[in-house]
C-alpha cells in the first residue's frame, strides 16, 4: 500500500500503526483471560469466617469491576486500530475525490 501524505496526515503511518493496536488488544485479552482463569482456579481461599467474608465483600466487587474495565480496554484498543485504518482510507478516498473534481474543473476551464 502506498504511503501518501494528505493535509500533513501520513496515511501510510496510519495503516502501519493500526495493527499494533489490534495486537495489543489481543495481548491484553489473553492476559486478562489467563488471570481470570488463575483466580477462578483458586476458588475462595480466604475461608468462610468473619474475616474471610469481609475480605470477599471487599474483593469481589473490585475484581468484577477490573474484569469489566479490562474488557472495555480490549474493545477500545481494537476499535482504535480499526478507526485508524478507516481514517487513512477515508483520507485517501477524499483526496482522490477532490483531485477528480479539480481535474474536471481544469478541463472545463480549458474549453
Amino acid at each position: 500500500m502506498s504511503s501518501r501524505k494528505i493535509m500533513d496526515i501520513s496515511t501510510g503511518d496510519l495503516h502501519a500503526t493500526a495493527p499494533t493496536f489490534h495486537q495489543q488488544s489481543m495481548t491484553l485479552h489473553e492476559a486478562a483471560s489467563a488471570l481470570k482463569t488463575a483466580l477462578d482456579g483458586l476458588g475462595a481461599p480466604w475461608g468462610n469466617d468473619e474475616q474471610g467474608k469481609k475480605f470477599h465483600d471487599a474483593y469481589a466487587p473490585h475484581r468484577t469491576s477490573i474484569e469489566k474495565a479490562t474488557a472495555v480496554l480490549v474493545l477500545g484498543l481494537e476499535s482504535i486500530g480499526v478507526g485508524m485504518k478507516d481514517m487513512a482510507d477515508g483520507h485517501i478516498d477524499n483526496e482522490s475525490l477532490v483531485e477528480a473534481m479539480f481535474s474536471k474543473m481544469g478541463k472545463q476551464d480549458a474549453k
